[in-house]
């Protein structure tokens, strides 16, 4: 070979090189997109195949399972057999096993999960119930879309491309916040609420259940806060603070109503952390009970949006008798380990001329310093009791970030929502802190430019804005161990129909869902958009849901 041919070979050489790695790999449109992701070639064949399920997998996780085969049989007509053959761990690698195989990994943590696609068989591997259930989402992301509906299709096959999948969150709590005080939503969006976190990989719904403008939720020691606190005589129209569209307006939950939601929750593998917000927002409550604030009443359940600086007084031993007797039946509806107690937005002035409230702060030896008012701090005892009564109980509690003002007792959790700092300040003292900030969170503002979008409270926060956030920024090593994951939340002043609770929700929560589940470094807004146009707003067409497009 002369000299100029082998250069001109070698030259060919390394542009095929060049041109292979600067090849884009393929990806799935999977959101929140898994961590690890190899495509092969070729598929797999849903439709019929058999269902295997390892004899370690536990009745809970096997039920997953078989729904999610009966779903496959009842759209196709094609059945897909289920059975959990004796030592399945043991010969699933040597070929003899053909279809779905799921295996119980030990080693894996509790929402962590694999998926293996060859021609011929989906090994899914978990350890627990939560890791079943992410693998089997992905899995109805990765093939047709009429996975998600309820019409028969016997010409569906549910084809899964070739493909391996690692996969577990980057945060453990990732959270969609519902505010149902404002506006009511019936039972039936609720749970819709919670299918489509579901299908996200989204585990916690903190859900706002009592304001100024509403108590929704039954407390059968104090019938009079739903008999009166669920229901305002109007509410105001667009953002004129003094009118009034003369409707009377309220609903509440019964107590057999949560327990279904609860329930309904935990399937889809999320824990409902319900909020009973105080010292302030509580006009719903003392309208049916005056004698629990500072001036006795009247009150009247707020018809207008705001906050009201009719409160709670913390000077009279019945607020804390009436707190302590609601978070009893609360415990009793909702199992998980945390209670939200709100604590943000409470003015002091009631505080500042109430006769009980000063008593109490003199009885407490209460003084005010450079930094905070002896009313800041009476907050403080306010939520230290609050917060001791419930862990007493074996529940903690997490507040909105002004609970850091003055004195906040270990064990609580911060969430941040007036921006970051917040959490910045808290993590550094040592608390554990979602954050939650309104700048990249807050699902109530608009989308796109105000003069095109529904009315709403007023911001700026496109998708590309949510799914920018990165929850790291600004903190160090030590701070970092001390987030436990991020939320968005969606108030509902001007939201009041089920279809505008999408519009706000969607497609926002996806991106949300990325900034929850993946590391920085493999967030990629053009993947992201590409697969929720190709998947996601298919999914949400067959569900029925009401969404943005952009």
């Amino acid at each position: 070979m002369t000299r100029k041919l082998y250069l001109i070979v070698l030259a060919c050489l390394a542009l095929a090189v060049t041109m292979r790695a600067k090849k884009p790999s393929m990806v799935i449109n999977v959101i929140p997109y898994p961590q690890s992701v190899e495509v092969g070639k070729g598929f797999f064949k849903g439709a019929g195949a058999n269902f295997n399920c390892d004899q370690a997998i536990d009745a809970d996780c096997a039920t997953l399972i078989r729904d999610f085969a009966d779903k496959l049989t009842f759209i196709t007509g094609k059945v897909n057999s289920f059975a959990v053959p004796v030592g399945l761990s043991k010969i699933a690698g040597n070929g003899s096993v053909k279809g779905f195989i799921f295996l119980k990994d030990n080693a894996m943590g509790p929402e962590e999960y694999s998926i293996d696609i060859t021609k011929k068989t989906c090994v899914v591997k978990a350890s627990a119930y939560n890791g079943f259930l992410y693998a089997i989402q992905t899995l109805k992301q990765l093939t047709d879309v009429t996975i998600f509906s309820d019409k028969v299709d016997p010409a569906q096959k549910f084809m899964f491309p070739v493909v391996s999948i690692k996969d577990k969150p980057r945060f453990a709590y990732r959270g969609m916040h519902l505010d149902c005080a404002r506006h009511f939503f019936p039972v039936e969006e609720v749970k819709k609420y919670l299918d489509i976190m579901a299908a996200y990989k989204l585990n916690r719904m903190h859900w706002h259940l009592t304001e100024d403008q509403g108590w929704r939720i039954e407390i059968k020691k104090y019938p009079r806060l739903t008999q009166v606190g669920a229901f305002r005589n109007g509410t105001m129209v667009g953002k004129d603070f003094k009118s009034n569209d003369g409707i009377r307006y309220g609903g509440y939950y019964t107590q057999e109503q949560i327990k279904d939601v609860v329930a309904y929750a935990q399937a889809l593998g999320i824990t409902i952390i319900p909020e009973i917000d105080l010292p302030g927002h509580m006009l719903g409550a003392l309208a049916a009970y005056p004698e629990l604030g500072c001036t006795g009443g009247p009150y009247e359940v707020w018809t207008k949006w705001g906050v009201s600086d009719q409160v709670m007084c913390p000077g009279k031993e019945g607020m804390f008798t009436f707190l302590e007797d609601v978070f009893t039946e609360l415990m009793e509806l909702f199992p998980s380990e945390y209670i939200h107690i709100g604590g943000d937005e409470c003015p002091k002035t009631e505080w500042e001329k109430c006769p009980d409230c000063q008593a109490r702060i003199k009885a407490l030896g209460i003084k005010s310093d450079d930094e905070h008012t002896a009313e800041q701090y009476l907050q403080n005892y306010v939520t230290a009791r609050v917060q001791k009564f419930l862990n007493d109980h074996g529940r903690k509690i997490i507040g909105w970030d002004e609970i850091l003002e003055g004195e906040l007792a270990p064990g609580a959790t911060v969430m941040s929502w007036r921006g970051v700092a917040g959490g910045v300040k808290a993590s550094a003292l040592g608390f554990d802190v979602i954050m939650s900030p309104n700048s990249f969170c807050y699902f109530d503002y608009y989308q796109g430019d105000p003069a095109t979008e529904p009315l709403a409270i007023g911001g700026d926060l496109p998708i590309e804005k949510v799914y920018g956030y990165e929850p790291f920024e600004g903190l160090d090593a030590s701070q970092r161990k001390h987030i436990l994951g991020v939320q968005a939340n969606l108030w509902t002043e001007y939201i009041g129909t089920n279809d505008y609770l999408e519009y706000m929700l969607l497609p926002r929560m996806c991106a949300l869902a990325e900034v929850q589940w993946c590391k920085e470094e493999d967030k990629d807004f053009d993947r992201f958009a590409a697969a929720l146009k190709a998947g996601s707003f298919k999914i949400f067409d067959t569900l029925g849901y009401n969404y943005r497009k952009f």
